[in-house]
């Protein structure tokens, strides 16, 4: 789910770690909370997939949250944590039951809490900390949001894109071929 509010410091932080994983696709948004991932190959997504993707979206309502709460997971990942998290939840929950074949970041965490990645902590320098990652968000965060759709993003050197999008709550399904 796009975080439009957050790109700026996002995109910043994939130029300075993966130059190659860079978008140029306008609708590309790199600031997300993942619904669900690892998803299945751009291959497999045929129109029955899409179909219950774009159902799910429409039976989930657009929702406002809030992105203010720096944490950072056992791996040392930095994140913003949204509040609330129950929306998110609920979405991935019902992605899972659709997809099965796809738990949430391949079932390496108990538990898949919703999150914005901002950061790494790599443990071999003072670098990257959570205060500098504070200082470096300075005043978009706190981030008043809204998730309004649904994306399907490919991941790759030289041609990371969106290949589908689904508005949430009622609406038409929209989306660009890969």
């Amino acid at each position: 789910m796009p975080v439009p509010e957050l790109e700026p410091f996002v995109l910043e932080r994939y130029r300075h770690y993966d130059r190659d994983l860079v978008s140029s696709d306008p609708s590309f948004v790199h600031a997300h909370v993942t619904a669900l991932g690892p998803f299945l190959h751009p291959r497999l997504v045929d129109e029955g997939v899409r179909t219950r993707v774009a159902r799910i979206a429409r039976a989930t309502p657009a929702f406002e949250f809030r992105l203010a709460d720096l944490d950072t997971f056992p791996n040392g990942i930095i994140h913003l944590v949204p509040e609330p998290e129950g929306p998110f939840r609920a979405l991935t929950r019902q992605l899972w039951r659709a997809f099965p074949q796809c738990p949430p970041y391949a079932a390496e965490f108990p538990d898949a809490r919703p999150h914005l990645t901002l950061d790494a902590l790599d443990g071999r320098s003072d670098a990257v900390t959570m205060e500098s990652t504070r200082r470096r968000l300075g005043d978009l965060v706190p981030a008043q949001c809204r998730a309004e759709r649904l994306d399907l993003a490919w991941y790759a050197a030289g041609g990371s894109r969106v290949l589908w999008s689904w508005p949430l709550g009622a609406g038409e399904v929209s989306g660009l071929r890969p």
